[in-house]
């Protein structure tokens, strides 16, 4: 085989064996600019103004010491009551900063990943007032879960910013209610069933606040499509686990087009969900044509607000391509974020039962044993202040990230462009410095005057992001946690099982490894 080649080589023009080199040459010189030269350029730039980090390896950077550190952190569980999880849930920036420094850098690959610890530069850099703190670039593969307003940048993320701030509008947030209220009670006379004689029983929490909230976000996006809903929340679930394996070891550009049969199952769960939401969207754009309107759920008011704000003109508007992908996003971001809510808040209130108390007072006295209103939901002070404190022990998202694209100046040092700033939320929400010495503790009162109130710094609390990019969906993520927290404490006492092990750690959000087992008993 090779010594048939060579002819062919020698009697290939002269021409094509010069492009042949030339584009060998062109890879070579871009693999060493990409992978050495601009990162011991950008490595220089940051010690040189006294930031300290981890060195550089070759292509990998700290990939594989971040997955060993993952691993062995794993393995081992925290004490019950234990609040420090940092350690376990960030191993290597917990090691970075207690070796280099609050402001110290890893490596992601070639790319250096620096703390910013300072809520005020924090503040600065989520308002992104002059552009130049982009949003970290999504791979290919990292795009499938939902490649929407999250994502974009400048008038792209404006335009989808101003088509879907309508739909997410405390008014309509409140019609949605009554379908919090229909899923929550279904999931509380299942669970009154299963009650053994004694009028008590142990629950596995964690996969039953994803149903519930799948099933939430199912209703009150699709309405009565929510069954084709449910099947594209179990195919993210399962997209979101396989886009965590995908993570190598080894920083390897293109890996999403190797033929890996994690990859080949990702692109199929990826088409079977554009299809599904195609024809949900197919059908509901077809209706409103004949004059059939339904604004009663999410993708009714979307495509209601795209229609107003495009008045004819496509370019104005979101293209059918735009629409599926936001619906991928608020469906995984929404079912994802108030489940993790729920299941530490109920963890959390099982290990301080003084709270549970509390807040199991506060509930019976505004509503008795009746369904929760949205009026009273809001005056609701107690449970407030525990939600809040929850948010801030166990972020559902425990660091945000930016990237400069030119040189930027923050908090007196110069970042070149090509540095990734990590917002790191669970550093900084426990800071005693800012949240006094007993921040690593539980403690709903430091909530009791309001968040701006809570800490030393108006910007140190952050859990869904801050600036004109703040998520969209936090006032639908709190109501519909509130709105399930109150019947459970209308019906049930609950504590942690002796199966339960305490193992937070991060799939995307702030996962229980091993579960939330709790043992419910009847009042």
């Amino acid at each position: 085989m090779a010594t048939r080649a060579l002819p062919l080589l020698r009697e290939s023009p002269p021409w094509a064996v010069a492009c042949a080199a030339a584009a060998l040459l062109w890879l070579v010189a871009w693999t060493l600019e990409w992978a050495w030269w601009t990162p011991r350029w950008l490595d220089r730039a940051l010690r040189d103004q006294g930031l300290k980090g981890t060195r550089y390896r070759l292509f990998t950077g700290d990939l594989r010491e971040n997955t060993r550190l993952n691993r062995e952190a794993r393995a081992k569980p925290l004490p019950l009551g234990c609040h420090d999880i940092i350690p376990r849930v960030l191993p290597m920036l917990h090691n970075a900063v207690k070796e280099n420094g609050a402001a110290s850098f890893t490596w992601f690959g070639p790319n250096p990943r620096v703390m910013i610890p300072d809520p005020e530069s924090v503040r600065e850099v989520l308002s992104n007032k002059f552009g130049h703190f982009g949003k970290q670039r999504f791979s290919r593969v990292g795009k499938l879960l939902g490649n929407g307003v999250a994502n974009h940048e400048g008038e792209k993320w404006a335009k989808h910013r101003r088509i879907l701030n309508p739909a997410f509008h405390h008014e309509k947030i409140k019609r949605m209610l009554p379908v919090f209220a229909t899923c929550c009670i279904n999931v509380i006379n299942r669970w009154e069933k299963i009650m053994s004689s004694e009028g008590s029983s142990e629950i596995d929490i964690w996969p039953e606040f994803q149903n519930l909230t799948g099933d939430v976000i199912s209703r009150t996006a699709f309405g009565s499509s929510y069954q084709e809903g449910m099947k594209i929340f179990e195919l993210q679930g399962e997209l979101a686990e396989r886009l965590v394996q995908s993570f190598q070891p080894v920083f390897i550009p293109g890996y999403w087009f190797l033929p890996t049969r994690n990859n080949r199952r990702m692109r199929e769960i990826s088409r079977e969900i554009h299809k599904i939401l195609c024809d949900i969207i197919g059908k509901r754009e077809k209706a409103m044509k004949n004059g059939e309107t339904n604004s009663n759920d999410l993708l009714g008011l979307l495509l209601e607000s795209n229609m107003r704000q495009s008045n004819g003109n496509a370019k104005l508007g979101l293209t059918t391509e735009d629409v599926i992908e936001e619906c991928k996003l608020f469906y995984f971001a929404g079912m994802e974020t108030t489940s993790v809510l729920l299941t530490w808040t109920l963890i959390v209130l099982s290990m301080h039962p003084e709270w549970q108390e509390k807040a199991r007072e506060e509930v019976l006295n505004h509503f008795g044993r009746d369904r929760p209103d949205f009026e009273n939901l809001n005056r609701l002070k107690t449970v407030t202040m525990i939600l809040y404190e929850v948010l801030r022990l166990y972020p559902p998202i425990v660091l945000f990230s930016r990237s400069t694209y030119k040189e930027m100046e923050l908090g007196g040092i110069k970042y070149p462009a090509g540095v990734n700033l990590i917002l790191p939320v669970i550093f900084i929400h426990r800071d005693p410095s800012i949240w006094g010495e007993d921040a690593g503790k539980f403690n709903p009162e430091r909530f009791a005057d309001g968040i701006s109130n809570a800490s030393k710094h108006q910007a140190a609390f952050f859990p869904f992001g801050g600036g004109p990019r703040i998520c969209i969906g936090q006032n639908f993520a709190l109501l519909e946690a509130k709105m399930a927290l109150c019947p459970i404490l209308q019906r049930f006492s609950f504590d942690l099982s002796p199966s339960y092990i305490h193992a937070p750690y991060t799939v995307i959000t702030l996962h229980p490894q091993h579960g939330a087992q709790i043992r419910l008993k009847k009042l």
